[in-house]
């Protein structure tokens, strides 16, 4: 991460009235992997729940939510999310610290 910049949790609910396909979900990987080999990025879905979670770095939430709403399942009406800046305060130790 780089100083300064914060982290953001964009929470993914799906859109019931519209139908997602093959090539929806493969734009969507395109999109999340090219974020993750640019800045700090975790995502994935919830288990029993059709929707997601991006942890993503950026330098305010206007930046975060200007990148996450070009993922190709939100333009495409897919998917809504909601957008937290989120605070870490603690974190455990790996084992090579």
């Amino acid at each position: 991460m780089k100083k300064r910049n914060k982290l953001y949790v964009r929470i993914d609910s799906r859109n019931e009235e519209k139908c997602a396909t093959n090539q929806d979900f493969e734009d969507h990987m395109l999109f999340v992997n090219a974020l993750a080999n640019e800045r700090y990025f975790v995502g994935g879905d919830f288990s029993g729940v059709d929707g997601g979670m991006i942890l993503l770095e950026a330098k305010s939430i206007n930046e975060a939510r200007t990148i996450l709403q070009a993922d190709p399942i939100i333009e495409r009406g897919l998917y809504t999310f909601d957008l937290y800046e989120w605070n870490l305060v603690v974190m455990s130790k790996t084992e090579d610290e």
